[in-house]
């Protein structure tokens, strides 16, 4: 069983309404193989919402009150992004997945690189809010576009 970011199975919880559909995760979720999640929408932010990105650092920051997620507009976000996160937490506690698979640049889902807080689409290493929470717990966590590498170099050998 995996834990999966939500817009990745197609739910429409992307701040703009939309998703980030990937069939394969289509698949996994209507073959019950997975939980879907968004951090963002149990959090109780809206869709549509305004986008957001983690300034002065990263997720590992905010858990440590040393940054902050912050709307386009300057609106501080962190107790929605921190509230997200621990209820991710409490889900995978539950469910036990082998394994978390997270939308890539996501402020709170972003895996190894996340946007600089510049709202200028500049990429800088580090997780977002929910992945490095989930990571001090010792779960294994990756980016969606690692794990569909993975499964393609796995089908092609």
């Amino acid at each position: 069983m995996y834990l999966v970011s939500a817009c990745l199975c197609g739910v429409n919880c992307k701040y703009n309404g939309g998703n980030n559909l990937n069939p394969h995760f289509r698949k996994l979720m209507l073959e019950k193989r997975l939980i879907p999640v968004c951090p963002e929408l149990i959090s109780g932010l809206t869709i549509p919402r305004s986008p957001s990105e983690i300034t002065s650092g990263t997720g590992n920051d905010v858990l440590d009150s040393r940054a902050c997620v912050i709307s386009k507009e300057g609106i501080d976000l962190n107790q929605y992004f921190l509230e997200g996160a621990k209820k991710t937490l409490e889900l995978a506690r539950k469910a036990d997945p082998e394994l978390i698979i997270l939308k890539s640049r996501s402020p709170s889902c972003g895996v190894g690189q996340i946007y600089d807080g510049t709202f200028s689409k500049t990429l800088c290493p580090g997780d977002g809010v929910t992945a490095a929470l989930l990571k001090r717990h010792g779960y294994k966590v990756i980016n969606d576009e690692e794990y569909l590498r993975t499964i393609y170099r796995t089908n092609n050998n």
